[in-house]
């Protein structure tokens, strides 16, 4: 039985059909580099690069992307045996890849410019190399595909598809289940790590190193129909197997952790229910007096048995796994001055209405409003935050607005 993880795409009933842009495609079609025979159209059937690779990166030097997730390097079309085809389209390695995601998909060119990121810092040429190099390559992908080809259309559905799929494969959170998190001291075995991404994933996963650091995986897949809509099953992996030692893999934090520089001063706007003011606030004591925060920080947790009582991460969750990091949250005024939400690398953040349970992640549509007494964040007016017990070792606790039996307070220091 395949886990939610498993089946990227949700089945598709008897006899309804998959598109490929705006051409049909059969619902029987053969799984990619799973068929007995030759499949000739090419338009519903990834060929010969079958084997869609989702890589990430964890890149600690420099920092790239947010503290608590990986971010993306690419999605490969190879030819089921580990060799592959580039650059197979002059024609079409565009280069104004940003302009034409303003115009076809905003929502996922947002996306990419936090979690698809050149450790450069020149995004744009980086993407342009990803599709050109692979995206060309993709059959589905082919122009002659869709029924009433639009230029560059093409370009919004690789890069849509790649974020989608990385959406559904959030590493950082998984590693972090397992125990294994970033650390300036622990190391870890490659088995450990392994046994974590495919007890998620489904298929054995690729993990690779640079001088025994932790820094890429490669996810694989087969799929049913075209790229832009098909079902994506995991596969086991082709090609090349993992460049990490057995023992001693290093998980490098991003940050001060790994020898980064500090991060820039982070803009925070306090109110007293007047016209805001700004003021600059570094990574050290939170600000006093009431405030409505903004920008980036991370949310620490005390307790009366404890001061230092972990963090929450950005499911939301309150973790206290020594050698962890802390999740980024961004906190956005609202209108009135005195409250803010706040959202993670998950989505947005909001105590739900049926158990009062607080959740950062993609299915929250309306993010709740939060406050600041200038020493600990409150929600309806109350600066107490609960739990059904304290979190140990790599459990997650549950974060709740009403009470439980295990009672604490947030605190936020600028990131």
């Amino acid at each position: 039985m395949f886990s939610r993880y498993l089946l990227v795409e949700a089945s598709l009933a008897v006899g309804a059909v998959m598109a490929a842009g705006s051409k049909s495609c059969p619902v029987d079609a053969p799984l990619s580099c799973q068929n007995s025979t030759a499949v000739a159209d090419t338009c519903c059937f990834n060929a010969p690069g079958g084997q869609i690779l989702m890589t990430q990166f964890w890149d600690t030097h420099p920092v790239t992307g947010p503290e608590d997730s990986w971010t993306m390097h690419g999605l490969w079309p190879d030819n089921c045996d580990g060799s592959f085809e580039s650059n197979c389209d002059k024609n079409r390695a565009y280069k104004n890849i940003t302009q034409i995601l303003q115009a076809s998909a905003p929502d996922t060119l947002q996306y990419m410019q936090e979690f698809w990121k050149d450790y450069k810092g020149d995004d744009e040429t980086f993407w342009e190399h990803e599709f050109g190099k692979h995206g060309t390559c993709i059959s589905t992908l082919e122009p002659t595909c869709y029924a009433d080809y639009q230029p560059t259309q093409e370009v919004g559905d690789y890069f849509t598809r790649a974020v989608g799929l990385f959406k559904d494969l959030p590493t950082h959170d998984w590693l972090a289940a397992a125990g294994i998190v970033p650390s300036t001291s622990a190391t870890y075995t490659l088995e450990a790590i392994q046994s974590a991404l495919s007890a998620k994933h489904g298929k054995p996963v690729v993990v690779n190193c640079k001088n025994k650091e932790l820094n890429e995986l490669w996810y694989q897949y087969n799929v049913q129909g075209s790229l832009q809509d098909g079902k994506f099953t995991p596969a086991d992996p082709v090609g090349s197997g993992s460049t990490c030692p057995k023992t001693g893999i290093k998980y490098l934090p991003k940050g001060n952790g790994s020898g980064s520089p500090a991060p820039a001063p982070t803009t925070m706007t306090t109110s007293t229910g007047s016209a805001p003011t700004s003021t600059t606030a570094t990574a050290g004591p939170a600000p006093t007096g009431g405030a409505a925060l903004s920008g980036k920080g991370r949310i620490s947790v005390s307790t009366s048995a404890s001061q230092d009582g972990g963090f929450l991460i950005s499911s939301g969750a309150w973790y206290r796994a020594a050698g962890a990091t802390p999740a980024t949250y961004t906190a956005t005024p609202g209108g009135d001055g005195a409250t803010f939400t706040l959202s993670t690398s998950k989505g947005k953040c909001a105590v739900q209405e049926k158990d009062s349970s607080l959740t950062c992640g993609s299915g929250v549509s309306t993010a709740s409003a939060f406050g600041y007494d200038g020493e600990h964040l409150t929600y309806d007016g109350k600066d107490t935050f609960y739990a059904d017990k304290m979190p140990e070792g790599s459990d997650q606790g549950v974060v709740y607005a009403t009470e439980k039996a295990v009672s604490f307070q947030a605190s936020w220091t600028a990131a």
